[in-house]
């Protein structure tokens, strides 16, 4: 039995992102696919004393069919930027300061101009603080072919997936029965019903980035994630 995921890279994913890596032998990032603006791609909510603010990486999009895999940074200073406005806004927070020489220095010694190297970056430290195994590949390890959801099944047998774990949003396009006559169960991803924590300003917000939860919670952030309390 082998269970796969399939999503394109987000920036300092929300923690229902390391769930689903959490959940699956092997997490596979769908990068050589379109790059869709104003998306999850390069940009993320964090929590602030006056609301929730985006942290966007500025990119340059020269085309509408420009992929994930070839969109590049437009600027250098980025990082320092942003983490500037991580440490005005969670300096505060309990965990603050025993996170922050991790993300301090990769947020200081990022140099890659590539979005996608810079989001896998962040994706892999993260999944190290969590202890999460999963193998990590890219979608260009893989030969591609057909319409949206062939390729999906595809990128699944060449895995040799038995199960594929899907995000919600995608039961708009999934005809369910491609995985059925491919022998690749179908499961859906649920998101609903996450347990509230002590976030550092309120009301509460769940659909922000997993460092709010680290830095308010620390080791145990874990407890407020369900692939690790299944």
């Amino acid at each position: 039995m082998k269970k796969v995921a399939i999503l394109q890279s987000n920036y300092i994913p929300w923690k229902g992102y390391f769930d689903l890596i959490n959940m699956v032998d092997e997490f596979v990032i769908y990068d050589d696919v379109q790059y869709t603006k104003n998306d999850w791609r390069n940009r993320n909510k964090i929590k602030t004393s006056s609301g929730v603010q985006w942290l966007t990486i500025p990119v340059r999009q020269e085309t509408l069919s420009q992929r994930i895999c070839d969109t590049k940074i437009s600027q250098n200073n980025w990082g320092v930027k942003h983490w500037n406005t991580l440490k005005t806004n969670y300096a505060k927070s309990k965990y603050f300061n025993f996170f922050s020489p991790v993300f301090e220095k990769l947020y200081k010694d990022t140099r890659s101009e590539w979005l996608t190297e810079v989001n896998c970056a962040f994706i892999l430290t993260i999944n190290k603080i969590l202890e999460i195994g999963t193998t990590i590949s890219m979608s260009s390890d893989y030969k591609l072919s057909g319409d949206k959801v062939e390729r999906l099944v595809g990128l699944c047998k060449q895995a040799r997936a038995t199960e594929y774990i899907s995000g919600p949003s995608a039961k708009k396009y999934i005809h369910e029965d491609i995985f059925k006559d491919a022998g690749i169960k179908l499961t859906w991803m649920d998101y609903s019903n996450y347990s509230e924590y002590s976030q550092l300003y309120s009301p509460f917000e769940h659909g922000v980035t997993i460092l709010d939860l680290l830095f308010n919670c620390g080791s145990s952030a874990t407890q407020y994630m369900k692939s690790f309390n299944l």
